[in-house]
């Protein structure tokens, strides 16, 4: 009996060990309000009113009320909302020259844009979970095509927004280390980097519609219908979508958002876009205005004058009640049905935007 007790106290001991180690880093994780200079420039912006950042139009919050119904439905249709066979990764070639324009996604929203000459890398996420734990949280559904040590020399890192499926601590901390590139974030975002250990002097913030040169591509950060925050605060730091423009190329990242009229002003201002990479995933009827459908992905592509779209943010982490090949299969029957090119990479996969390759339907194979 006695030897059974100090087992069981050992295993408690272990665990509570175990559960500081895990929670170590929580705080961190939360990252840090604005302040200074940093804060002036948020009190200033035209986006913020009332201590926080605001929609143009304005978006619907989950409810209260709808809580009980989605805890319900998160319980059932779990098994389609993972795919049954591996996610097949592929490795991407090593650095090469970066001319023309190439595309690689490396799942969710991560992607490498290489634009004549110079690389840019779209909100990289390379850990297990997106989550401030390590015990809890969205779990990756694939691994990282390649790990980050192996990247090749990147020029910028673009943030849409704070969230951990987009900004990973642990991610950038490591990029610090390994590259040289500027972090291009919107306003508020770069507190969160600072207490990270990145250098002022490498952290870009911008509001809406203002423009910044890094390496010979000019980022400008356009709306977005969203939201933000890492803890119990939220909308404190800004959300954008954005367009990179190299000398005669140009891409067009949604970030994360609702569909809105905002993208066809962005079309008439900066397209047209040889290129985009657009939300189509972790969609729900409770949030209708702050993730597009499928449909309102293509016609996003469609206001702002895109040429190829590569649909983003599905297949790694599960954040919504949908199946897991949906959005995939959704996005492809609205580009045949609009006339739009597409291209659905698998993970990894290097896409020429010039001489994409056929939409092949691999997704359907492994759901």
């Amino acid at each position: 009996m006695a030897k059974r007790r100090r087992t069981r106290t050992v295993m408690a001991l272990a665990l509570g060990a175990a559960a500081v180690w895990a929670a170590r880093d929580i705080p961190a994780q939360l990252g840090a309000r604005a302040r200074g200079a940093r804060l002036a420039r948020v009190l200033a912006s035209p986006q913020f009113s009332g201590g926080k950042f605001r929609n143009t139009l304005p978006a619907s919050e989950v409810t209260a009320a709808s809580m009980p119904r989605l805890a319900a439905e998160a319980l059932t249709g779990r098994d389609a909302r993972r795919p049954h066979q591996p996610v097949p990764v592929l490795t991407p070639p090593p650095g090469g020259d970066a001319q023309g324009l190439h595309i690689t996604w490396y799942g969710h929203s991560s992607a490498l844009i290489e634009i004549e000459g110079r690389r840019v890398l779209l909100d990289p996420v390379w850990s297990e979970r997106c989550s401030p734990s390590r015990l809890a949280g969205p779990r990756r559904l694939h691994e990282p095509p390649i790990a980050l040590r192996e990247l090749p020399p990147i020029d910028a890192v673009v943030i849409s927004h704070d969230h951990y499926d987009h900004l990973d601590m642990a991610t950038v901390q490591t990029l610090v280390d390994l590259q040289a590139a500027r972090f291009l974030v919107p306003l508020g975002v770069g507190a969160h980097l600072e207490r990270w250990g990145v250098p002022p002097t490498r952290i870009v913030e911008l509001d809406w519609d203002e423009r910044a040169t890094v390496a010979g591509v000019e980022f400008t950060a356009t709306p977005a219908r969203h939201f933000s925050g890492r803890g119990l605060g939220r909308d404190e730091t800004l959300w954008a979508s954005w367009v990179i423009a190299g000398p005669t190329r140009k891409v067009f990242y949604s970030g994360d958002t609702g569909y809105f009229p905002g993208f066809a002003a962005i079309g008439a201002e900066h397209g047209p876009f040889d290129a985009t990479l657009v939300q189509v995933g972790a969609y729900g009827d409770a949030w209708p205005d702050i993730h597009m459908t499928p449909e309102d992905g293509v016609a996003t592509h469609v206001d702002v004058d895109g040429g190829l779209l590569i649909p983003v943010h599905w297949a790694t982490f599960n954040l919504a009640l949908h199946d897991w090949a949906e959005p995939a299969d959704r996005v492809w029957s609205e580009a045949k049905a609009r006339g739009v090119r597409l291209a659905v990479p698998r993970p990894g996969e290097r896409v020429d935007v010039d001489n994409p390759p056929p939409v092949d339907g691999w997704w359907q194979q492994i759901a």
